[in-house]
């Protein structure tokens, strides 16, 4: 890489989820890093897990990076010198670099059967996939018979066997790992599609990508890539591994849904400013100075070097985030923050949505306050007599926390979101237990209203959303689990 060579950096979310603010921490910290040195940003989707990944989940993620104002130079839709950039759209690019590899004798076939594998797996745990790399010396011959002949295999690339694999990152210093444990890893599936590892490379490499700005979390993975960089002859690009978000537990560990809400739909729709979440999402790795804590990202970027960014363990702090999002909201122009309330929940178009459920249920027009407050809320009071219905007589509190979890699990996992299916999954599920409806739908009514009377209980789950259907499943399940006595 020369002193002239135009920074590139990239973002590459995989469209299998809703957009999360991990997502945005590592996106920003490229933005910035690009708009210090006048480089070019790029989004790239990683879609090739067919089986998971999701045309809304995609475009989502767009809207939201839009929404925060993390917007990209080339990508999707808006096109670049070095597209497609959906990865399912370069199959063939994946495919012809991966026959390279094999013609210069840096990759092999492999043609162990899954059963063969999986029971490597299951005798050296803790190792890997723990491949022995039998099919490693198959001469080319035999090889190319094999294949002629039918038989399934996919293309592993050698991995050096002795000695240590050592690259540098640019916050870290020098990281190495042992050759002895790291396996001859996969490249191309018997499917004909890449894996990871081969499509993250071949791409950054094709689009120029100079600097690989990523979370911690891929450190592990990063010798391999190493590996195939040296294996195709390229130039490496600098690796920099940003500290992951924590939550604020005892262990600090890695942020996850369980402990707090991690989609940035969540954030958008529980009232919260993008230059604060922006903001909040900077101060998880960077040092302003001088005190500062509330800075926009033009700021950011004037400041900017990674020497200022920090390797302890950023805590995601949602109470601190309040804080900061309050410094925003009282500094705002009144019409703007007027416009902004109402952009969120109370407009026409989201109150044309409530109407047909209460309608009936109306004797007054305050009654449409009292019936459809919990709409509206950020958060549920469950200590009342209605909230002590979140555990029925029949049930134990152990029981319905894994109920409220495993509920806000399944609707993450709908394939849509109607009204249609949150109710047969709710009936599935209550078939499955073989529980009676009633120990299911009157708790789910509370967690999602914290009251038993409210507008029909799937409409209401669709008319709150996912986000926040699962937050409210997910504060249940955390309020019955600390107060497990409270429903004696």
């Amino acid at each position: 890489m020369t002193e002239s060579t135009q920074v590139r950096t990239r973002i590459a979310p995989s469209p299998t989820g809703d957009p999360h603010v991990g997502t945005a921490y590592i996106a920003l910290f490229n933005y910035v890093f690009t708009k210090k040195n006048r480089g070019k940003f790029i989004l790239r989707i990683e879609d090739t897990d067919r089986t998971r990944a999701r045309h809304d989940s995609e475009k989502a993620i767009m809207e939201s990076l839009q929404w925060l104002g993390l917007n990209w130079d080339e990508g999707p839709e808006k096109g670049g010198p070095y597209g497609p950039y959906r990865q399912s759209e370069r199959k063939e690019i994946y495919q012809e670099h991966a026959i390279k590899l094999l013609e210069k004798g840096e990759a092999y076939r492999c043609f162990c059967t899954p059963e063969r594998l999986a029971e490597l797996r299951k005798h050296n745990k803790g190792r890997g996939t723990g491949y022995d790399g039998k099919c490693r010396n198959i001469s080319p011959e035999e090889s190319q018979k094999k294949a002629d002949a039918g038989e399934a295999f996919t293309l592993r690339l050698k991995m050096e066997t002795q000695g240590e694999s050592v690259f540098t990152d640019e916050l870290r210093g020098q990281v190495t790992r042992p050759y002895s444990e790291l396996d001859d890893q996969i490249i191309l599936k018997s499917d004909g599609y890449p894996t990871y590892h081969l499509a993250n490379v071949v791409d950054d490499h094709l689009m120029k990508i100079t600097h690989v700005i990523r979370a911690e979390e891929w450190i592990p993975s990063t010798p391999k890539h190493v590996r195939l960089y040296e294996a195709f002859g390229w130039q490496q690009p600098k690796w920099i591994h940003m500290p992951l978000l924590r939550n604020k537990d005892k262990n600090k560990t890695k942020i996850s849904k369980r402990k707090n809400p991690v989609s940035l739909i969540y954030y958008k729709e529980a009232g919260f400013l993008a230059p604060a979440l922006v903001n909040f999402l900077a101060l998880m790795g960077f040092n302003y100075g001088e005190d500062i804590e509330k800075f926009t990202v033009p700021e950011m970027v004037e400041k900017f070097s990674f020497e200022k960014v920090s390797l302890g363990g950023p805590v995601f702090d949602v109470d601190k985030l309040k804080w900061l999002n309050g410094l925003y909201i009282r500094e705002m122009d009144e019409e703007k923050l007027l416009d902004s309330i109402q952009e969120i929940w109370l407009n026409r178009e989201y109150f044309k949505q409530l109407i047909p459920h209460v309608q009936k249920r109306m004797n007054n027009l305050n009654d449409f306050i009292d019936k459809t407050h919990f709409f509206f809320t950020s958060s549920l009071d469950y200590k009342t007599k209605d909230g002590k219905r979140l555990v029925p007589k029949s049930r134990d509190p152990k029981e319905m926390v894994k109920l409220f979890n495993e509920i806000a699990g399944k609707i993450d996992g709908l394939e849509s979101f109607s009204i249609a299916n949150l109710e047969q999954m709710l009936r599935t599920l209550t078939e499955e237990k073989e529980w009676k409806i009633k120990e299911v739908f009157m708790p789910v009514r509370i967690a999602i209203s914290g009251q038993k009377a409210s507008p029909p209980l799937f409409e209401s789950m669709h008319l709150l959303g996912k986000e926040r259907l699962r937050a409210r499943l997910r504060e249940a399940a955390n309020f019955v689990e600390k107060r497990p006595t409270y429903f004696r």
